[in-house]
C-alpha cells in the first residue's frame, strides 16, 4: 500500500505591506569648538543621570503606574532641568520600559518552546528517528542525561521569567547589556578600561527632544533653523553656560541634511513637529544630529494594481537576494539576478550591506518597469532554537543570520520612496516547489539556475495569484514514448492499463496460458496474422487484459 500524502498547511493570501510611518535623517556636526563639546558633554551627562533615576523609579512602580505617578515623576525632574526636558525623559523611559516588556514576553515564549521540545525528545527512546513535524530521540544515553539537566535549567528560568512578568518586573540596562558585559572581557574586546569607560558614559548620555507642532521651527528644546543653526535649551543648573538669550546655547556647527533636506526644510518652515537627537561616536570621535518626524501612513495601492505590470520575486538568503522578473501572467522573463551582501563584521557594516543590496534591487525594478516587488513574510523567531535543531549549529547560525526584521523595515521604507509596492507572501514550500517545477526547465547552456532562483519565481507567482506549478505539457502526436515520458502520470488508484503487455507467440493458444507467468520488459507483439495449418480459422493477438 502507498503511504498517505503529507497534509499541507493552509497558505495565507498575499497582501500589500503598509508604507513607513516615520522618517529619520542624520547629519554630522562639523567644526565644533572645544567649548561646544564641553557643553554637549555636560548637558548629556546631567540629563543622562536624570534619565537613569527616572527609569529606576518607573521600574519600581511596576504595575502600579498611573497618570498620577507619571505627573509626580515629571514634576520632580522639572526642577533640575525644564518641563520640556522632563517630558522627553519620561516619554523615553516609558518607551524603554514597554520595549523591555515585549522582549520579556518573547523570552518567555522562547523558553516555553524549548521546554516543550526537550520534554518531547526526552520521552522517546534514545536513537529513535524523528519526522518532519517532530524531532526524534537523542543519539545516546549520555546526551539524554545531559538534556535532562538542561530541562531543569530552562524550567527554572521559565519560572523566574513568569514570576517577573506577573509582578511587572523588568531588567533594563541603560547603555546596553552587551556593553556592560564587555567590561568583564576587555582583553577579548581589545579595549582598555579608559576606552570602555568613555563608550559607557557616551551611551548613557541623554540629548534627545521631542518635537511640538506650532512651536518655532517645530522644537523648542533642540532647535534647528532652516539655515542650519543649532541651539539647545540648557537645563536650569547649567544655565550659566548659555551664549544666547533665554538660556540657550548656539553651536558653531551648521546642520545641512543632504538626504531629504527639502522635506525637512518644508516642515521646519511650517513649524511642524521634528524630533532631534545628538549623539557622540566614540570610535570616530564625531558628533551627529538625527532629525525624525512622523508622516501619514502611505496608502498602499490595491493588489490588482500592483500585479498589473508584472512582479519581481525576491528570495532572501543568508548572503544574497535571488530575484527573478515575471510578467503579469506569471511567466519568467530574462535571466535570474543575484544581489550579494556580506553580513560579517560590525552592525553598521551589516546595515550598509543590506541597504546597498536593497538599492540595487529597487533600481533594477524601476528599470524593468514593474510596480511591485514580492518577498516572503519571514519570521525565524521560533526556528533558531537550540533545542529544535540540536547539533545543527551551523544551520542555526545560517537562519539566524538572515536579516528578516531589518530587511522588511528597510525594504518597505526605501521602496516607498521609489513608488514601489511590497507584496508579502506566505513562505511555505516556495523553495521546495520552485526547485521542483522551475529549476530544470529554465536551465540552458548559458543560464545556471539555483534552488534560490527557482524560489524567486515561486514567490512571484504566488504574489501574482498564480499556482506555483507549471502548465502541463501538451500531448505528443502519437502514443509512443519517443518524445519522452508523459508530464502527468496516472494516479496509483487508476486501472492497470499501463502494465506490461502479455507476450504473443506463434501458438496463440499458449499465449493466454503464459499471461500470468511471464514478467519482465515489454514483449514483442506479432502484428501479422498467424494461420494454423490444420484449420482455416484466423488467430489474432488477444486484447490487453483489464484488471481491477
Amino acid at each position: 500500500m502507498s503511504e498517505p500524502k503529507k497534509k499541507l498547511r493552509t497558505i495565507d493570501a498575499p497582501f500589500v505591506a503598509l508604507g513607513p510611518s516615520g522618517v529619520a535623517i542624520r547629519d554630522r556636526l562639523k567644526n565644533l569648538t572645544t567649548a561646544d563639546e564641553k557643553v554637549l558633554r555636560l548637558v548629556g551627562e546631567h540629563l543622562g543621570r536624570l534619565a537613569s533615576l527616572d527609569l529606576k523609579a518607573r521600574c519600581a512602580d511596576a504595575g502600579d503606574h498611573s497618570t498620577d505617578t507619571w505627573a509626580a515623576r515629571k514634576k520632580g525632574l522639572t526642577a533640575d532641568s525644564s518641563s520640556r526636558w522632563a517630558g522627553a525623559i519620561t516619554k523615553a523611559t516609558h518607551d524603554q520600559w514597554a520595549l523591555s516588556r515585549r522582549c520579556q514576553l518573547a523570552h518567555i515564549q522562547g523558553l516555553e518552546t524549548g521546554v516543550r521540545t526537550l520534554m518531547h525528545r526526552l520521552s522517546l527512546p534514545p536513537g529513535e528517528k524523528g519526522t518532519k513535524k517532530a524531532a526524534g530521540g537523542y543519539h545516546s544515553k549520555s546526551e539524554w542525561f545531559q538534556k535532562t539537566r538542561r530541562l531543569h535549567v530552562l524550567e527554572h528560568r521559565l519560572d523566574v521569567a513568569r514570576a517577573d512578568r506577573e509582578n511587572g518586573v523588568v531588567h533594563v540596562v541603560r547603555g546596553g547589556r552587551k556593553l556592560l558585559s564587555t567590561r568583564h572581557n576587555l582583553e577579548a574586546a581589545q579595549l582598555t578600561e579608559t576606552q570602555w569607560r568613555e563608550r559607557w558614559e557616551a551611551e548613557r548620555w541623554f540629548l534627545a527632544a521631542d518635537g511640538e507642532s506650532g512651536k518655532r521651527f517645530g522644537n523648542e528644546t533642540i532647535r534647528v533653523t532652516p539655515d542650519g543653526e543649532v541651539s539647545i535649551k540648557l537645563p536650569t543648573p547649567l544655565a550659566d553656560l548659555a551664549n544666547s538669550k533665554h538660556g540657550r546655547y548656539v553651536l558653531t556647527a551648521k546642520a545641512a541634511f543632504a538626504h531629504r533636506g527639502q522635506e525637512w526644510a518644508d516642515r521646519v518652515e511650517a513649524n511642524r513637529a521634528v524630533a532631534y537627537r545628538i549623539h557622540y561616536d566614540v570610535q570616530r570621535g564625531r558628533w551627529y544630529l538625527t532629525a525624525s518626524w512622523q508622516r501619514p501612513v502611505v496608502k498602499t495601492i490595491p493588489l490588482d494594481a500592483a500585479r498589473a505590470k508584472g512582479m519581481i520575486g525576491v528570495d532572501t538568503n543568508a548572503d544574497h537576494f535571488a530575484a527573478y522578473r515575471l510578467d503579469a501572467h506569471g511567466n519568467p522573463i530574462g535571466d535570474p539576478r543575484r544581489f550579494f551582501y556580506d553580513l560579517t563584521g560590525t552592525a553598521p557594516h551589516r546595515d550598509a550591506q543590506i541597504r546597498h543590496a536593497i538599492t540595487q534591487v529597487l533600481h533594477w525594478a524601476k528599470a524593468c518597469g514593474v510596480t511591485a516587488i514580492a518577498i516572503e513574510d519571514l519570521d525565524f523567531t521560533a526556528e533558531t532554537t537550540r533545542e529544535k535543531h540540536g547539533r545543527r549549529k551551523r544551520f542555526r547560525q545560517l537562519i539566524s543570520g538572515i536579516p528578516t526584521g531589518k530587511l522588511k523595515a528597510r525594504l518597505v521604507s526605501m521602496a516607498a520612496e521609489q513608488d514601489l509596492a511590497i507584496v508579502a507572501v506566505d513562505p511555505a514550500y516556495t523553495s521546495q516547489w520552485g526547485g521542483q517545477h522551475w529549476r530544470k526547465p529554465l536551465v540552458t547552456p548559458r543560464r545556471k539556475m539555483t534552488r534560490h532562483d527557482a524560489a524567486g519565481i515561486a514567490i512571484g507567482r504566488r504574489a501574482l495569484g498564480h499556482p506555483i506549478r507549471r502548465r502541463t505539457a501538451p500531448p505528443p502526436h502519437d502514443q509512443s514514448d519517443r518524445v519522452g515520458h508523459r508530464t502527468v502520470q496516472a494516479g496509483t488508484d487508476g486501472r492497470g492499463r499501463e502494465g506490461t503487455r502479455p507476450p504473443v507467440t506463434e501458438r496463440a493458444h499458449d499465449a493466454r496460458a503464459r499471461t500470468g507467468t511471464q514478467h519482465g520488459t515489454r514483449a514483442t507483439s506479432a502484428s501479422k496474422i498467424v494461420r494454423d495449418a490444420r484449420s482455416d480459422r484466423q488467430w489474432v493477438q488477444d486484447s490487453l487484459l483489464i484488471t481491477d
